[in-house]
């Protein structure tokens, strides 16, 4: 593994641990030439996926991008870092298990938005205004009322 620091090709490993509810590795790491510590994490792919973009274009699945998204929408929300780490990786792993190796944009975002709702709402709102692209507060009034259930008046 490179040294992010100085590049040097010759990093130890000072300490392995499973990480993410033991879906990844997480290995410490020591360059022996500029003194860098570093943390890498070792994950299982199953399948490299492809994104279809909203206008057709085709990217590289990006895991990181992914994971981008989800923390900003989770900002300063009370969710365990395990939690959201979790979730992502199960959300990796569902789409790879998808048996397709080309996702749509649209399904991604489904997969996001469900597990978003499942463990906070403010963060599903967040991640919804961006990934269906509200214009207007109308947009948002509009979507958090299809959140609330009907009332009856009795």
């Amino acid at each position: 593994m490179r040294c992010p620091f100085c590049g040097n090709v010759d990093t130890q490993v000072k300490d392995s641990r499973p990480a993410e509810d033991h879906v990844a590795i997480r290995r410490r790491r020591f360059c022996s030439a500029c003194g860098g510590r570093f943390t890498t994490y070792e994950r299982v792919q199953l399948r490299d996926l492809v994104v279809i973009k909203r206008s057709g274009k085709r990217e590289d699945f990006d895991r990181d991008k992914l994971e981008r998204s989800i923390r900003i929408a989770l900002q300063k929300r009370p969710i365990e870092i395990d939690r959201i780490d979790q979730m992502i990786s199960g959300i990796v792993r569902r789409l790879e298990s998808m048996g397709e190796t080309d996702i749509s944009y649209e399904k991604i975002g489904e997969i996001v938005m469900e597990s978003l709702a499942r463990i906070d709402t403010v963060a599903y709102v967040r991640f919804a205004s961006v990934y269906k692209n509200f214009q207007a507060a109308d947009d948002f009034e509009d979507f958090v009322h299809e959140l609330r259930p009907p009332t009856t008046d009795e």
